[in-house]
């Protein structure tokens, strides 16, 4: 039996007190977007997800997807749900109100999207995807696709895929074979067959566009000769609906670990009918759009996974009779005392739940830098946020899913083997997060990424965005005396992640093997470090609240206790994971092919 509550008081939280600017002006476009206004859609989408979606998440996972004859249908109770999801407006609500998007921040959307994940996974991977499809269209294609497609992807009645992986290639593009030929009307022929595709087909909208990579008949080798096409299931009527069906067939679906009310589909394209987006050969500039933002989201779907698991993990641990407390009975009305009582269930509850709060933080920073790059009327500052959303998305991504799915096996533990069945759902969310570590670019990828894209661009400049700012609130919270405790082991952390950093850029430039051995140890050392310097931050802002008396004393007590379980049992991990960066890539290099 799953069980959520939407942890509304966090968000609000983080919303309007951890990153609030007082005295700011607000981003043009969002004046109206008033705390109220913001507590208000978070509650809606709250009693959404939790009266709409958690209901269908144990069963889709049971029924699951099916193709028969050649249509894709998703579990019972999906397509309602669907429909009451897009008739509330939620499909349109990070798009410009210019195609009939709410025109919301991504401070508030990637808080629903949190909510999405935690009630039901599969069902967000549908309007996921599609919000991912709007953003590489807005940002690349011709103003007619715009015209044509974006209206009917906001308001959900059509939905989007991206198309990229290949039997033979995944990670690396530049070997995909699919091709599409121009014909004489503009338009071109598309033909290939495409793997592993999040909604690929279904049965919740009138219409599924693909975004498709593919090669020109005079495109160069490798990932220079990729371009992006639009390619629609049906084609559109002069009246803009759903006309001939187009040549994309589901050929197949994927029988996967997870995720199961989600139709992962093996697609063939046999002379589909497509339009560029984008220009020719650039297609991954495109692409990357999308990606960026599924890259980000998919972090969300680790938040989301581990919030679950942390509520479902303090349900049983609070119910589950078991053993009497070491230090005396608790509960001697009772045969024995609540699991909650012993240390090491309370170990594995403040792990989870010191990741999914630091993690909330950490990503409620990052929307807002998001918010600023696309509104904030001053190009210097849209630069900045630019900088660093492009820095934080790998660590984003791979530590937020890394945590989730670590989460998620933590709150199994803590079940016992009552976990390890499927009566109480917790098995489900340790399947579903697990894909989040693999897909938008494994998390090894992401560390690559961080490491040999981000770090060096631009001389460095990325990094000072993240850098400079968690210096200077260090140095002053040291000479806080109530914040000091805290921010002294944050601070030296910090000095462990600027000597890998060092390091990395020494030894990494003279062997790329040397930077490519250090990288998922330097993401992880990287990512406890901010989740630190939002613990510090958070502490101050429950410190104020406290001395000010406020009557919500509970909540940030429990703030600073978990701020401090953080710091003093998590954080200590930056030593060894700097002593597995300095030592080089030898021990791991050390073998040879023939001898693993």
């Amino acid at each position: 039996m799953q069980t959520y509550k939407a942890p509304l008081r966090d968000m609000r939280f983080v919303l309007h007190e951890l990153h609030a600017d007082p005295g700011s002006e607000p981003l043009p476009g969002l004046e109206e977007i008033t705390p109220d206004v913001a507590d208000a859609i978070l509650e809606e989408a709250a009693k959404f997800c939790t009266e709409r979606l958690l209901p269908l998440n144990a069963s889709g996972d049971a029924e699951g997807c099916r193709l028969e004859n050649g249509v894709v249908r998703t579990p019972k109770g999906f397509p309602e749900a669907y429909a009451a999801f897009r008739a509330g407006g939620w499909t349109a609500m990070g798009s410009d109100p210019a195609y009939g998007g709410q025109g919301l921040p991504e401070t508030i959307n990637k808080l629903v999207e949190e909510m999405i994940c935690s009630t039901n996974l599969s069902f967000g991977l549908y309007p996921g995807l599609s919000h991912g499809a709007y953003k590489a269209i807005a940002g690349h294609a011709s103003e007619a696709l715009k015209a044509a497609y974006l209206p009917k992807i906001v308001d959900g009645t059509w939905s989007g895929t991206m198309c990229l992986t290949e039997a033979h290639c995944g990670t690396d593009l530049g070997l995909l074979r699919t091709r599409a030929v121009p014909q004489d009307d503009g338009s071109y022929r598309i033909t290939g067959s495409k793997i592993f595709i999040s909604a690929g087909d279904h049965d919740l909208t009138e219409n599924i566009v693909h975004l498709v990579l593919a090669r020109l008949p005079d495109a160069p080798k490798g990932v220079k000769g990729i371009s992006l096409f639009l390619v629609p299931k049906f084609l559109p009527a002069p009246d803009g609906t759903p006309g001939a069906r187009n040549g994309v067939t589901c050929s197949a679906l994927e029988h996967k670990m997870g995720i199961k009310a989600s139709a992962t589909c093996q697609l063939s394209f046999d002379d589909a009918v497509g339009w560029l987006v984008g220009e020719p050969h650039k297609g991954m500039r495109a692409m990357f759009t999308m990606m960026n933002s599924e890259r980000l989201s998919v972090g969300i779907q680790g938040l989301g996974a581990g919030e679950a698991a942390y509520q479902g993990a303090v349900a049983y641990a609070r119910e589950r009779l078991q053993g009497r407390a070491l230090s005396g009975a608790k509960r001697p009305d009772l045969a024995a005392d609540p699991i909650i009582v012993h240390p090491d269930v309370r170990r594995m509850l403040m792990a989870i739940r010191a990741y999914n709060e630091g993690a909330r933080a950490l990503g409620g920073w990052v929307a807002r830098s998001l918010d600023v790059m696309e509104r904030h009327p001053d190009p210097a500052e849209r630069r900045r946020a630019e900088d660093f959303s492009a820095l934080m998305t790998p660590v984003v991504k791979a530590l937020f899913t890394d945590l989730g799915f670590e989460a998620a096996s933590i709150g199994l533990q803590v079940y016992g083997g009552h976990g390890f069945i499927r009566d109480h759902g917790m098995e489900q969310y340790v399947r579903d997060a697990r894909i989040s570590m693999i897909y938008e670019g494994t998390n090894g990828v992401q560390a690559l990424d961080l490491v040999g894209r981000k770090l060096p661009a631009h001389a460095g400049r990325l990094l000072r965005g993240f850098f400079h700012p968690v210096l200077a609130f260090l140095d002053a919270a040291l000479e806080d005396d109530a914040l000091a405790p805290l921010a002294l082991p944050v601070s030296k952390a910090f000095g462990a992640l600027q000597l890998a950093t060092a390091h990395i850029a020494q030894r990494g430039l003279k062997d790329p093997d040397e930077a490519g051995a250090a990288a998922t140890d330097y993401l992880r050392l990287f990512g406890l470090v901010a989740l630190g310097f939002m613990w510090v931050r958070a502490a101050k802002v429950a410190q104020a609240a406290l001395a000010d008396g406020t009557p919500e004393r509970d909540f940030y007590e429990a703030k600073l206790a978990t701020a401090r379980f953080f710091i003093e049992r998590i954080l200590p991990q930056v030593a060894g994971l700097l002593a597995a960066i300095k030592s080089g890539k030898g021990a791991m290099m050390a073998l040879d092919e023939a001898m693993f």
